[in-house]
């Protein structure tokens, strides 16, 4: 969190869960500047837990962090710059193998959706690969999350593009830095999603994206989806993708 009672730093706190209560241990520094945007995921495959935000000390730029937990402590390794522009809506999620997927709005690309693709190795984080385009309009809001039934990557976002209008996306990783995302998917619609927030049950194996309706006075919703083959059309050849979805070449 943005320590605003402080020094306006970004600090981390770890919390111990008893029953129905929670204990809190004292609280980390991990950058001393002013953070936005900052967004946090934890990568069951090293045991560390990941932020990426926008450091304000450093002309805003889209940064990531890898952090340690022991007992109630937690411990940084060094911030690492994914994007040397402009960086908002910064939106990270573990793919349930072995990458950290990091979404954000590009400053220096006209605010176009990206995504970065990183490993992790202690406390050390790597972005390989060049930064991917996922939306080629200005976005905002993005949440993001992994279907970990299909193994799919899940974002929504409010799409600038096209009437400001909840959208979805997802896709598969298909090499060590890259996805393969499939076609947009509007859930919201009539001025648009702010806020978006989505998660995997997996319990049901079901999305659910909650957001604030600017279409209903921005009031809290929540839609239920999933991810499904999409529909077809009688006559036309379909093949299967690499990414596990089905396209007419």
């Amino acid at each position: 969190y943005l320590d605003t009672g402080g020094s306006n730093t970004g600090e981390a706190i770890v919390g111990t869960v008893s029953n129905t209560s929670i204990s809190f241990g004292t609280p980390v520094q991990f950058e001393p500047a002013t953070i936005e945007y900052n967004s946090i995921t934890f990568d069951s495959n090293s045991n560390r837990v990941i932020i990426a935000y926008s450091d304000a000390g450093n002309s805003t730029y889209g940064t990531a962090v890898v952090g340690t937990v022991s007992g109630t402590s937690i411990s940084f390794g060094t911030p690492v710059v994914y994007n040397t522009a402009t960086t908002r809506s910064n939106a990270v999620t573990f793919d349930g193998a072995n990458r950290i997927i990091v979404a954000y709005r590009d400053g220096g690309n006209s605010n176009y959706g990206t995504i970065n693709v990183a490993s992790v190795s202690g406390n050390s984080i790597l972005f390989g690969g060049t930064a991917a385009v996922f939306a080629a309009s200005a976005v905002d809001d993005i949440g993001a999350t992994v279907d970990s039934n299909l193994g799919k990557i899940v974002l929504a976002y409010r799409d600038g593009g096209n009437s400001s209008d909840g959208t979805a996306i997802f896709g598969a990783r298909i090499s060590s830095y890259v996805v393969d995302f499939e076609s947009p998917v509007v859930y919201e619609t009539g001025g648009g999603a702010r806020f978006n927030s989505v998660i995997f049950d997996s319990n049901s194996n079901k999305l659910v994206i909650s957001y604030g309706d600017s279409g209903n006075s921005t009031y809290g919703t929540s839609i239920v989806g999933e991810i499904g083959a999409g529909s077809f059309t009688t006559g036309s050849k379909y093949y299967v993708t690499t990414a596990g979805s089905y396209s007419t070449s």
